[in-house]
């Protein structure tokens, strides 16, 4: 008797698989940088994915996509925490404590990016392009294999991200307002897309045919991506962001 109340015990002290899977979707997702270019694993950690975290990714970047000029400190530090997460998700597995390493690395790093936030814009802007450059270089290097009309290795994503992190953190630096809008709309339409798909899954008679159209071809999911972003860059710009006009008046000249 006391061995079964035991063992109901340590049941309810130990979270469930899908607990920790739903804990841990933010890392697994972003583990690799050309995580959009690999639809089937993608798809698998996105059925695991409750629908409270996948109306929080809607949510999140809706308004990234809408407001992410004027609410980009808090980008920043969102991005920070997901990628302390990734980089926590990572060590712990050394330890088997993903979930405790990777929450403490997010939040350290999201604190340190608040001082040191225009090194961290401009951080940012280069793991955006990254991101960008490690997707469109996979999947282009995936389907250039099944037309055999381009020759690019498939594993060294790495150039392509190495390109995007060069380009974008130098624009960081050239144009800041513009890297904002940017860095924001890339993020925002990720979140966004990544969220509605998730909730799509979880709609038994809408799954196969979710699953079936993203896992198609590796382009599918880059390009649906890339069209939110351009709506949202747009967008910003129409609403305030890369407008001239909201720079600061200068001081008139004192008389005589």
């Amino acid at each position: 008797m006391f061995a079964i109340l035991a063992q109901a015990a340590s049941q309810s002290v130990q979270p469930s698989q899908p607990d920790q899977a739903t804990a841990m979707v933010v890392p697994r997702i972003f583990e690799r940088l050309d995580t959009l270019a690999h639809p089937d694993k993608l798809v698998t950690i996105l059925e695991q994915t409750g629908w409270v975290v996948a109306c929080i990714f809607i949510a999140v970047g809706v308004l990234c996509l809408l407001q992410g000029y004027k609410l980009y400190k808090g980008v920043v530090l969102l991005l920070a925490l997901i990628v302390g997460m990734v980089l926590g998700y990572k060590l712990g597995q050394t330890i088997q404590a993903e979930v405790i390493v990777a929450g403490c690395v997010g939040v350290l790093m999201a604190v340190v990016a608040w001082p040191f936030m225009k090194y961290a814009v401009a951080i940012c802007g280069g793991l955006a392009g990254a991101f960008l450059g490690a997707n469109c270089w996979t999947a282009l290097a995936t389907q250039a294999g099944n037309t055999s009309s381009l020759n690019l290795d498939p594993h060294a994503y790495w150039a392509g991200a190495l390109i995007g992190l060069i380009f974008f953190g130098l624009l960081s630096f050239i144009l800041f307002e513009v890297s904002i809008v940017l860095f924001t709309s890339v993020s925002g339409s990720v979140l966004a897309v990544l969220g509605v798909i998730a909730l799509l899954l979880q709609v038994p008679g809408w799954r196969d045919a979710i699953a079936g159209t993203v896992q198609a071809n590796p382009l599918v999911l880059p390009m649906l991506v890339a069209v939110p972003a351009v709506i949202g860059l747009v967008l910003q710009h129409h609403l305030g962001g890369m407008k001239k006009g909201d720079a600061k008046p200068k001081a008139a000249p004192a008389k005589a």
